[in-house]
C-alpha cells in the first residue's frame, strides 16, 4: 500500500465548493504494541511506519493510525446504537473500501477466525445509502467498521 493520494472531492454538493480529501490521523489507546503489530500490520496489511517502545504509526488504507501503549490496564465500557436492527459499536473507526476490496478482506478476516460484532452484510438493503459493512474488534478492543458501496455516490445520500 502507499499513502493516499490527495484527490478532488466535492464536499458539498450543493456549494459545488471542492477540497482536497486528505489523510487523516487517528490515535488509539493498545494494550500491547506486539499484538497491535500483529493485528493491523499482519492481519490487515497495513505497513508499519516510525515507532518507539510507547507507540506505533501504521499507514491504515492511506490515512495515519497510531496505536499508543495504555499503561492504565482500564478496560473500556462497550457502548451501542441501534442502527438498521443491529447494535453498532460506539466508538468505532475504519475506512470505505472498493467493493471487490471488501470482500476480500471480509473473506480474509473470516479465514482468520476473526470475531465479527456484526457479521458482513448489507445493510440498508433496497434504500438510500445501501452498504456492504462489518464490524470487529482489535485485540485491545477497539471497535472497526469497514464498509464499501456498490455506488460511492450514494456514502452521504439521504
Amino acid at each position: 500500500m502507499t499513502p493516499a493520494a490527495v484527490v478532488a472531492y466535492t464536499a458539498a454538493p450543493s456549494t459545488g465548493i471542492a477540497v482536497s480529501l486528505q489523510p487523516f490521523h487517528l490515535a488509539v489507546p493498545v494494550a500491547d504494541l506486539a499484538e497491535a503489530r500483529d493485528f493491523y500490520g499482519g492481519l490487515l496489511g497495513c505497513p508499519e511506519g516510525r515507532s518507539s517502545p510507547e507507540w506505533v504509526d501504521f499507514d491504515f488504507f492511506g490515512h495515519q493510525l497510531v496505536v499508543h501503549l495504555d499503561h492504565s490496564g482500564t478496560a473500556r465500557r462497550p457502548i451501542h446504537n441501534a442502527v438498521d436492527g443491529k447494535d453498532v459499536p460506539v466508538p468505532h473507526f475504519g475506512v470505505v473500501l472498493e467493493w471487490e476490496h471488501w470482500h476480500t478482506l471480509a473473506a480474509r478476516l473470516r479465514e482468520a477466525g476473526i470475531a465479527f460484532g456484526i457479521e458482513p452484510g448489507i445493510r440498508f438493503q433496497g434504500k438510500v445509502g445501501e452498504q456492504a459493512t462489518m464490524f470487529f474488534q482489535d485485540p485491545s478492543g477497539n471497535a472497526l467498521e469497514f464498509k464499501t458501496f456498490r455506488d460511492l455516490t450514494q456514502l452521504f445520500a439521504r
